[in-house]
């Protein structure tokens, strides 16, 4: 029935075999785009997977790219651990598995930056393995089909079990896709189209006249508020003085401006003497567990050394765009003072 409806409607995705296809999916495509698909939406994603596939064609070109311009093209995805984590898997794959990936969900697992997700997502599309994919949409449509009324997160255990009856043996990596693409087109959050559904039948929640309340959510807390100081510089060369953000944390191992820890009540942190001038705005961007203020401070420097952890950016190999998003918020506050 649902497989069914897939062969009519399967989304026509640009890293997606379609159903009856002669050729196997990429593990490649499958892989890199349940990375990038992480957090953000297929809209998101179309333009990235399109430019990422064309500059590095396969795991083996991944893997040799440079970190720079990798980071430099996941730019505006966030979630920079991803891009981090998506080089190291690339370059696992290549030295450890001659540029394979391997087809079970186990020995996915073992790959760096693959969780249970991502390796039964792989496991089940590229290679037809039965294993169980639940993500958000797959979450709705299992809550509302077997009626769950226990709030999520805490109800994700008991509906990965259900989703896991429902795998079939039988084109498991189309199953898959199909329940994703359901609770895309279909079983969506608001106003679902339950009289074209090919669930309606079974659908307890249909039955009870309950689709618009389930999932039940657990109240979110509120988001704390972080402040910060940016110090964006220029030398009198034209050169943008920048620094390579520490590996472990948020923005990781990329380029931005200098600037303070975040916090309740941040100390101001200048990387060097100079006559810096406040910006009258804030800069402010949300992170999935805080909201982030930075005050903006900008200065023009004589021609000197960069301070250590910092970097001289001559203007012709300086692109906004490389920016994480925050740090591109930064900048454009921040040119007018130059």
């Amino acid at each position: 029935m649902l497989l069914d409806w897939y062969d009519r409607h399967a989304r026509d995705l640009p890293w997606r075999v379609p159903p009856g296809a002669a050729v196997r999916p990429d593990p490649y495509r499958v892989w890199l785009s349940e990375v990038m698909l992480q957090q953000t939406t297929v809209a998101a994603v179309r333009g990235y997977f399109g430019r990422f596939t064309a500059r590095w064609p396969d795991v083996a070109a991944l893997a040799a790219a440079g970190d720079d311009a990798v980071m430099a093209e996941w730019a505006g995805l966030g979630y920079y651990a991803r891009a981090r984590n998506l080089l190291k898997c690339a370059r696992a794959v290549a030295r450890d598995h001659a540029g394979r990936f391997p087809d079970t969900r186990e020995a996915l697992l073992a790959l760096p930056g693959i969780g249970p997700y991502t390796a039964s997502a792989i496991a089940a599309i590229a290679f037809d393995r039965p294993e169980t994919v639940v993500d958000g949409n797959v979450e709705r449509v299992i809550a509302r089909l077997h009626a769950v009324e226990d709030p999520l997160p805490g109800a994700k255990k008991a509906l990965a079990a259900h989703a896991a009856a429902l795998t079939p043996q039988n084109r498991p990596g189309d199953y898959a896709q199909a329940v994703m693409d359901l609770g895309a087109t279909i079983c969506t959050p608001k106003s679902p189209a339950c009289g074209i559904c090919p669930w309606r039948e079974p659908c307890a929640a249909r039955a009870a006249g309950r689709t618009a309340d389930l999932p039940h959510r657990a109240a979110k807390a509120p988001k704390p508020v972080r402040l910060g100081h940016a110090y964006v510089a220029r030398r009198a060369d034209g050169a943008w003085l920048l620094e390579r953000r520490p590996d472990r944390g948020l923005l990781g191992g990329m380029l931005g401006w200098p600037g303070s820890h975040w916090s309740a009540a941040p100390e101001p942190a200048p990387p060097v003497a100079a006559d810096w001038q406040v910006q009258p705005e804030e800069v402010r961007h949300t992170f999935t567990h805080f909201h982030l203020r930075l005050r903006v401070h900008t200065a023009r420097l004589p021609d000197a050394a960069a301070p250590e952890g910092c970097v001289f950016l001559d203007p012709a190999a300086f692109r906004p765009g490389d920016l994480p998003t925050v740090m591109r918020k930064v900048f454009d506050m921040a040119r007018h003072a130059f």
